[in-house]
């Protein structure tokens, strides 16, 4: 590059996320002045454990983090200590070369991801802010131009909520073309309509992780019933303004031993067991969609299943979105396995899930370059960084999903969306 900004110093320290864990934050000095500053979550769910990949990461309190902070300090600071800021893709190589590592992140640790990723991110902030230009302009120059469709969070279940819902939430997402804005206040004014259709009918109105409400429901058709109410009840239409999406979560349904997917929660309500096996899920999945206006499910499938996924996406992937959050963990090979043999049609990324921005830009523009769409989310424990909702509006990413907007850790990214649509509407 013909320009050059040299790293001064790097330091990292630990924080908490929105879950009261141990969360990173790194900061980066380069030139005289210039600083960046980024924070990656734990990645650790709350409520009940998922038998998937975030419980996997589940870290004894603090001690993990405290390895990667020091990981960042003593061996990773000292090896990127002069390197130049404004060569993204030299330094992220120059970080996995730092933690001894070669090529994709597939296979790291939880923790070397997230340290990598804290440096990756502080660098880029870094860079942005001595080339005095927004942070989605540094990561896509003219092409970020396209605002992300908000997924927001109403019900949750599953890991997220101590209730008898099985899946891990439901979500509702603008149906209407319409400024970013405008889609956002929607589902704001159906999230806080919902609030009322439970008070009135007596149902508790905590929240979950996600910050969607947890009353207690029968099962999944009651859970979109009663979004359907509070859609119709706040002057909109369900199916023409607004439409479902299920987050399921399937693998911590999966009892691998039995080959089939059990709902305990439905079970007590109904006094029997109620299992499924994987052609029944599917069966399930096609009375849902045809019952309800239904867009999108995340996992529905075990993570492992991968007949099963690429049956679904035969049957099902011509009419709705079915997305792969554990089923591809922020893995290359595994999404390039998804689009050659055609399971899903879409990918979740998350932060902390690759080891460092060059690999999730890689990631994003494999998957739409493959035709699957894109859904950058927020973590079940977050930090207020907000990058994550910049680089969606970078690669025109399809979804943001940062849960309800309830908790200033998730309404922070829709907020900073606000932002970057406004100044995408002034002409440059």
């Amino acid at each position: 590059m013909g320009k050059e900004m040299l790293i001064r110093d790097i330091y990292a320290r630990e924080i908490l996320d929105s879950g009261g864990n141990a969360a990173i934050e790194v900061e980066v000095l380069a030139g005289s002045d210039t600083v960046g500053t980024a924070s990656v979550p734990s990645g650790i769910s709350a409520g009940r454990e998922k038998q998937g990949a975030e419980q996997q990461e589940r870290p004894s309190r603090g001690m993990n983090m405290e390895q990667a902070v020091e990981m960042v300090n003593s061996q990773v600071a000292p090896a990127v200590i002069g390197r130049n800021i404004l060569d993204q893709e030299e330094m992220d190589r120059e970080l996995m070369r730092a933690a001894g590592k070669r090529g994709s992140t597939d296979g790291i640790q939880s923790l070397e991801r997230k340290a990598l990723l804290g440096v990756s991110m502080a660098v880029a902030r870094a860079a942005a802010e001595a080339l005095k230009v927004p942070l989605y302009r540094y990561f896509g120059g003219v092409r970020a131009k396209i605002m992300p469709v908000p997924m927001i969070s109403v019900l949750d279940g599953g890991c997220h909520a101590d209730n008898y819902l099985d899946i891990a939430g439901v979500l509702i997402v603008p149906a209407q073309t319409a400024p970013f804005h405008e889609q956002l206040m929607i589902c704001t004014e159906v999230y806080r309509e919902l609030q009322q259709v439970l008070t009135d009918r007596g149902c508790r109105t905590c929240v979950g992780t996600e910050g969607g409400f947890a009353p207690e429901l029968k099962d999944i058709k009651e859970a979109v019933r009663l979004i359907r109410d509070a859609v119709e009840q706040a002057g909109y239409g369900f199916g023409q303004d607004i439409k479902a999406a299920l987050d399921v979560r399937a693998s911590a349904l999966y009892d691998r031993q039995q080959g089939v997917y059990s709902f305990p929660g439905e079970s007590r309500r109904q006094g029997c067991e109620i299992v499924r096996d994987t052609d029944e899920m599917i069966r399930y999945y096609e009375e849902l969609i045809s019952e309800f206006p239904i867009c999108s499910l995340t996992d529905p499938l075990d993570r492992e299943d991968w007949k099963g996924w690429k049956d679904l996406t035969a049957r099902l992937g011509g009419r709705i979105q079915l997305a792969g959050d554990e089923l591809f963990a922020g893995s290359p090979q595994k999404l390039s396995r998804g689009i050659r043999e055609g399971a899903a049609n879409a990918v979740v990324l998350k932060a902390g899930q690759t080891g460092t921005l060059t690999e999730m830009f890689r990631m994003i523009r494999a998957a739409q370059e493959g035709g699957y769409g894109v859904i950058l989310s927020h973590r079940y424990t977050e930090t207020e960084d907000t990058m994550i909702a910049d680089i969606a509006a970078a690669f025109g990413a399809g979804w943001m999903k940062a849960g309800a907007p309830s908790r200033m850790e998730g309404t922070s990214k829709y907020n900073r969306l606000l932002r970057i649509e406004e100044k995408l509407s002034e002409k440059y």
